[in-house]
């Protein structure tokens, strides 16, 4: 009997410690679980420095087809309009990316900005003159011999145009940001976007021709992502993945933008999905192309940097040259 007693309570000891050591191993799975949960979406910001259109399409698409979201990252893309102040809002801190040109990037380091381009969307520049067809001008030479042309003449592309063409044929008046003046007057031109003016002067019934100032010579990256030095150097991951989700967005929306274009449609109600469609396909191959074409979309060069760079410092825009491994970012990956 004594040897039963001491049997039954050895057996009940051997049960708690089984009861113990399972209920050990279940708290380490559940531990185990937790610590393995997927961290939170890191909430960035992207400030575009024009309204929601076209030339934008890219960034809305990475986040419509989840480019972003799969990297861990839910993006805010805050719109732009005149004068909105993307350096300044980047170089504070109040947005992790922003959209600018590649001109207004070297004049804003030169005035003390740190910031850096990650991305070039436009691999030639957008920007044209656009001219009735019926004066059959042959080249953008010709846009500055007569008639009047709508500029702003405080840009930097203008400076290099007036610098490299005599304007004493033409009468120069300030650009209103439509195509009224140019629909009224068949000597009228104006500076354009072809993404933009051309497609609504042609919608009302004009024939516009566009010379782009790229073949000029003068062709700054556009749509440059730019983000803060300190960034790239602290979380260099995290705009890598940015950098490659935006590239993944914009390959979306050359490929199929529709669906794309509808949103940019609600977002801009001012611009109906004809226009949209017609913006898209113009300004596919100025995207695509050039160093795209070689290297990747939103690809950068040294050489576009140091030519771009030279030309404004001898058009007095910046003192002298930066150092352009601080202009733009090469992903060391």
């Amino acid at each position: 009997m004594k040897r039963l007693v001491i049997w039954l309570a050895l057996f009940i000891s051997l049960v708690a410690c089984r009861k113990e050591s399972g209920s050990d191993a279940a708290t380490t799975t559940t531990n185990s679980s937790a610590s393995s949960k997927p961290s939170e979406p890191r909430n960035l910001k992207l400030a575009l420095d024009w309204v929601p259109e076209p030339e934008f399409g890219g960034f809305y698409a990475g986040r419509l087809s989840g480019a972003y979201s799969k990297r861990g990252i839910s993006l805010d893309i805050q719109g732009g309009g005149a004068g909105a102040p993307v350096v300044q809002q980047v170089a504070m801190g109040r947005a992790d990316f922003g959209t600018v040109g590649a001109d207004g990037l070297l004049t804003a380091r030169a005035q003390g900005a740190d910031v850096v381009a990650v991305f070039a969307t436009f691999q030639t520049s957008p920007q044209g003159i656009m001219v009735h067809a019926s004066r059959k001008l042959v080249t953008l030479e010709d846009a500055f011999k007569s008639g009047t042309l709508a500029l702003e003449t405080g840009l930097a592309y203008a400076s290099f145009l007036k610098k490299k063409f005599s304007w004493e044929g033409v009468k120069i008046v300030p650009y209103d940001g439509g195509v009224a003046h140019f629909l009224a007057d068949p000597n009228y031109g104006q500076q354009c976007f072809v993404t933009s003016e051309p497609i609504a002067a042609k919608k009302q019934g004009a024939d516009p021709q566009v010379f782009l100032i790229a073949d000029s010579g003068f062709n700054p990256y556009a749509t440059v992502v730019i983000t803060r030095a300190a960034m790239i150097r602290d979380e260099p991951e995290l705009v890598r993945s940015f950098v490659t989700a935006t590239r993944e967005g914009w390959q979306s929306y050359l490929d199929d933008p529709e669906e794309t274009n509808a949103l940019l449609h609600r977002l801009n109600p001012a611009l109906d999905l004809e226009t949209l469609s017609a913006a898209s396909t113009a300004e596919k191959e100025l995207i695509a192309g050039g160093d795209a074409a070689k290297h990747g979309l939103g690809a950068m060069t040294k050489d576009r940097w140091q030519t771009l760079a030279g030309q404004l410092k001898d058009l007095g825009l910046i003192e002298k040259l930066p150092r352009l491994e601080d202009v733009y970012w090469t992903d060391p990956k």
